[in-house]
């Protein structure tokens, strides 16, 4: 557990959690705790065990804002992506009038990029912590969404040169993470809008104006992931396409092969009748010339399919 007191931008590590109880006259305490935690901060701040429960919970949590009295609990979704798999992390809050706990289950990278914010914006209540937090965890879907862009084309080009069933173990994987994702965002995207329109006595009237902001950016990724999922679809049938147009070119060339031997065929097998009189059985070049005659067939049959581009 990692205890701050935050005043104007200043952070100043706090080492005993019961330091924390008396609100500070100003600023607010962060304190960045782990479900394990919470069995001390429950009964110090009055956190309300069915939020508890779901901070602990092994199952995920859906994106939400639940107010309880004096605070409020809200669960929201960081993302990474790493070796084509889509990563969600459970970002636990409870926020009060001076104090915001944050609870998660792993490092959190957003956490990193906070200390710098709240030095540079002079951040000085607990209203403006979550939006700054909200807002990064926003920004990272952006970052995820460019790598995803990148995949796809990347696998449409691969698909387009030279298809392989690996591909659509590629193209399944992917959409199984696009839709998993997805799932999440609309949630996610009710509760930045919830932040921005509904009343919250814990949150200044001047602050619902700036969720606004992430509200788009929110609805922004939600569109980017649907249309992800139809161009998974449009990848998919690339690949089935491509396929199509393998087997037909494969079967085009055995096809044409078969044409041009088919004559051949005919020549000896003429030639392979057992009869004692043949004319051309006497002939002491008559080998030579049947083999010339067959090359020449071959040959010209060859050109003439190459040049209607049958092979």
């Amino acid at each position: 557990m990692k205890i701050r007191l935050i005043q104007n931008g200043l952070i100043s590590e706090i080492d005993d959690v019961e330091d924390t109880v008396q609100p500070p006259v100003n600023g607010f305490y962060w304190i960045d705790a782990s479900p394990f935690d919470l069995d001390v901060l429950q009964p110090l701040f009055g956190l309300h065990h069915l939020a508890v429960e779901d901070c602990i919970d092994e199952e995920e949590q859906r994106p939400k804002l639940q107010i309880y009295g004096d605070h409020y609990f809200l669960v929201i979704n960081g993302i990474a992506f790493h070796n084509q798999d889509i990563f969600l992390r459970e970002i636990n809050v409870f926020i009060g009038s001076k104090t915001i706990i944050t609870v998660t289950k792993q490092e959190a990278p957003e956490f990193t990029a906070m200390q710098p914010i709240i030095r540079e914006k002079e951040v000085n209540r607990p209203d403006e912590f979550l939006y700054y937090l909200v807002d990064q965890v926003v920004d990272r879907y952006f970052d995820v969404i460019e790598k995803i862009e990148d995949l796809i084309e990347d696998l449409e080009t691969q698909i387009l040169m030279n298809t392989r069933k690996a591909h659509l173990d590629q193209i399944i994987g992917l959409r199984s993470e696009i839709l998993y994702a997805r799932k999440m965002l609309l949630p996610q995207r009710d509760l930045i809008d919830a932040l921005h329109k509904k009343e919250l006595p814990l949150l200044q009237p001047a602050m619902r104006k700036y969720f606004g902001d992430i509200v788009e950016d929110a609805a922004k990724v939600v569109e980017s992931f649907e249309t992800f999922r139809e161009l998974i679809g449009n990848l998919r049938e690339a690949y089935q396409s491509a396929l199509a147009g393998r087997a037909n070119d494969i079967m085009r060339v055995f096809t044409a092969l078969t044409t041009i031997f088919m004559p051949l065929t005919i020549v000896t097998g003429i030639y392979g009748m057992n009869f004692d009189y043949m004319p051309e059985l006497r002939q002491p070049y008559g080998y030579f010339v049947v083999l010339g005659v067959m090359a020449g067939i071959g040959l010209t049959m060859y050109v003439v399919f190459k040049k209607k581009e049958w092979l």
